[in-house]
């Protein structure tokens, strides 16, 4: 597999083919591949929601500015934060590395404390903020994760999230909708596929010290 081929492959698609689907094989890879990205101290505050509905995405077209992918596409995913962080969260995270690494309290205790007292300094904007961060980092994770998969991926911000999470329920669950991925495969007219990619040059993209 030639990387740097398939992100030269890779683009915003614009029309999905309506009758091409993601196979459960390719979509337990991303499903995998949002669990293992990397997060800040590997808390993972946040979710992804896939939608396969066709009637529910219908709905959605409207909140999203008409962007017709995300009704089009085999499916779409929504990468949602929690609506707040708190001190469960941290102590969820170090019960899992106890359980999973067999480590003991006395090793764990004081990067727990630590990391609760960091959490609750900062406001809850604050908080949703490092959140949203870690959902960017998702983003660029499973784009380029979809690129070698050779499946088709539209990054949007273009939505209305408070309308999305009325529709979705997502409130009721804690979590607020900030990304959204539609997945698919590309349709044979969708003229974009054609254009040339437009970078930089290398030597003014990377410095080298």
């Amino acid at each position: 597999m030639n990387i740097i081929k398939q992100l030269q492959w890779r683009y915003a698609t614009k029309r999905f083919d309506t009758n091409k689907k993601l196979s459960v094989e390719k979509l337990d890879i991303l499903k995998h591949s949002f669990n293992l990205t990397a997060t800040s101290f590997g808390l993972q505050t946040i979710k992804l929601v896939v939608i396969e509905d066709k009637i529910v995405r219908n709905e959605l077209i409207q909140y999203s500015f008409n962007q017709k992918q995300v009704s089009e596409a085999s499916h779409l995913l929504i990468i949602c934060i929690q609506d707040d962080i708190s001190a469960l969260d941290v102590n969820s995270y170090y019960n899992n590395i106890k359980t999973i690494r067999n480590t003991s309290e006395t090793i764990l205790q004081p990067y727990r404390d630590s990391l609760i007292k960091m959490v609750e300094k900062m406001t809850i904007p604050e908080r949703q903020q490092w959140s949203k961060n870690q959902a960017y980092i998702a983003l660029g994770n499973l784009m380029t994760v979809c690129a070698i998969e050779g499946v088709d991926s539209c990054p949007m911000e273009g939505f209305l999230p408070s309308k999305y999470d009325e529709i979705l329920g997502l409130e009721s669950k804690g979590l607020k909708s900030v990304l959204l991925l539609p997945v698919g495969y590309r349709a044979a007219d969708d003229m974009f596929s054609e254009f040339k990619k437009v970078r930089k040059l290398i030597t003014d993209a990377v410095i080298e010290l």
